[in-house]
């Protein structure tokens, strides 16, 4: 028998959206001296272990949660003071852009450099401090619905089960966390938001959602090339033959910087590895100037879901929302998404609260999507709905003007829609018909390999346990993927988990499920969509929090 626990709101997911939800429900419920059970359970073992982006943060939606932060010791880091964006033009060269060409919704100035692991640690004090239940290493492995369709809870994944789904001695059977209402914040192709989409058909009416894998180093530098509050992005080489995308170096405290590469995933040539092709941007002379010297301290990858404005889905159904990355609330154009899965967790709270109060348990709250519709992160969403589209079809010069056009001289109101809807997965081209990319063996100073980086994303799994990876048909991997195009999956994945190893002269899919770092990837890019990514058992997987 599982235990079974009842709380007026359950969220699954402790990023920004997620504790952002929580923290304004319990304000709201403070306000009106009002009792209220809130439940927040994250799948790290804390609050920001699986937290990842850039990161750079505009205050506008913690203004409106903490309007006196400032007084309060957040951890952001500090403003951003100087900024520039370069194009690439080969390994050797590049061009600094003019700052009068450069899309407004890429200035940054008055916005904030923080970790965001450790800026989710914060907003997680604040929620307990306003009486919200967090419960970490806890995943939310399946679905609760009733016979009315109503979604009224999750059940949390079992503990100690062997690899063979066999209970061990410390086994702990998963728990029914039920809920008048179920926000999920699960970020970027959630497991259970997945389910939601097929489940209710919430993106019917939508476009084909799109994915980028972000990766990230954190570097710790020399003085001489540190100066805190700089920001710098380019795009070009190494992707522009290949991928759209770009990359950024964030000048952090402690003479640290975190350096990214952000790769779309609708890339066609079968042969790009977006890991080898981070490796090998370092060496790029304007970014190894600051690196020279120095020393890598961290490493990480995660999807973003990046189809923007036109590709968000319904976001409400029977009991419940999806609020977050989860939702697709991501600004393309800015690179920013942070500030926009805080405000969308907000919303969703002022939407469930009054239902609670008029005891309208498991109803479609589908006034949210008024609530979304008269603020302001409606407003910026539709002003960069054409942002990731357009550089999917003009390329990144072409995109890159038609942005500049779009944001600066009409301020995101061009009257059409530019339109993508061939799915990442379906992109990918047969091997036969792509050219081939070298890549040459990591130097061990500014590039790397796939063990080593897992190694320093403090990678940690149960060992024994069912395997959180799992295929629709096993045969596919060697019998379509290896032959058409020669296995992908050895390529997108940024951590090594999947392999084509030869024993005893036959070939096999080997699949290193403790390497994982959740970053999804292999759920959007498999060109026959036959792995899954679920959930393993709670607290594994990757330490971001100072990242």
């Amino acid at each position: 028998m599982r235990e079974v626990l009842e709380f007026d709101v359950v969220i699954v997911g402790g990023g920004p959206a997620g504790l952002s939800a929580a923290c304004r429900l319990m304000q709201l419920a403070q306000v009106e001296n009002r009792e209220l059970n809130v439940c927040l359970i994250e799948k790290g073992a804390e609050i920001g272990a699986h937290a990842l982006s850039g990161a750079i943060m505009e205050s506008r939606a913690l203004d409106e949660l903490f309007p006196d932060w400032q007084q309060q010791n957040v951890p952001v880091i500090t403003q951003v003071e100087q900024e520039a964006l370069f194009y690439l033009r080969d390994e050797n060269k590049a061009w600094r852009i003019p700052s009068l060409f450069v899309p407004q919704s890429m200035h940054h100035q008055g916005s904030y450099l923080i970790r965001q692991g450790k800026f989710c640690q914060w907003l997680a004090r604040q929620a307990e401090h306003l009486g919200v239940e967090i419960f970490t290493g806890f995943t939310a492995s399946e679905l609760l619905i009733n016979e009315q369709n109503e979604v009224c809870g999750v059940i949390t994944g079992d503990m100690g089960l062997d690899a063979q789904g066999e209970p061990k001695s410390d086994h702990m059977p998963g728990i029914e966390l039920r809920g008048q209402y179920t926000l999920f914040a699960e970020g970027s192709r959630g497991h259970l938001g997945k389910q939601l989409l097929e489940h209710y058909a919430l993106d019917r009416n939508a476009d084909t959602q799109h994915f980028s894998l972000g990766l990230k180093e954190v570097w710790q530098i020399r003085p001489e090339h540190h100066q805190l509050g700089q920001v710098i992005h380019h795009f070009g080489w190494p992707l522009e033959r290949h991928a759209n995308g770009g990359g950024f170096l964030y000048f952090i405290d402690d003479c640290q910087v975190a350096i990214g590469l952000v790769v779309d995933l609708n890339y066609k040539n079968a042969y790009l590895s977006p890991f080898d092709e981070f490796q090998r941007m370092k060496h790029h002379p304007e970014i190894a100037r600051y690196l020279s010297g120095g020393q890598r301290l961290s490493y990480g990858a995660r999807t973003l879901t990046k189809g923007g404005f036109n590709a968000q889905p319904k976001m409400t159904f029977p009991g419940g929302l999806l609020i977050g990355c989860e939702a697709g609330v991501l600004n393309g154009a800015k690179l920013k998404g942070i500030h926009t899965a805080m405000k969308s967790g907000m919303l969703a709270a002022e939407t469930v609260y009054p239902a609670l109060l008029q005891e309208m348990k498991g109803a479609d709250l589908t006034s949210f999507a008024e609530s979304l519709q008269d603020s302001w992160l409606h407003e910026e969403l539709y002003m960069a709905r054409n942002s990731t589209a357009a550089m999917h079809q003009f390329g990144p010069l072409g995109g890159g003007l038609f942005n500049f056009i779009d944001q600066n001289i009409f301020r995101g109101r061009l009257p059409w829609h530019i339109r993508d809807n061939q799915a990442d997965h379906a992109q990918l081209l047969p091997m036969n018909q792509c050219q081939p990319i070298d890549y040459t063996k990591p130097d061990q100073q500014l590039s790397f390999d796939r063990a080593s980086s897992v190694y320093i994303a403090k990678v940690s799994h149960e060992h024994n346990q069912p395997c959180h990876l799992r295929l629709r048909d096993p045969h596919i991997p060697l019998a379509d993927n290896l032959a058409v195009y020669g296995e992908p999956a050895q390529r997108y994945c940024p951590a090594g988990v999947y392999n084509v190893v030869e024993e005893n002269g036959e070939k096999r899919f080997a699949i290193d499920a403790q390497n994982c770092l959740h970053c999804k990837a292999c759920d959007i890019k498999d060109p026959a969509q036959n792995i899954t990514w679920t959930p393993p058992e709670g607290g594994g997987g990757p330490l971001y929090t100072n990242m």
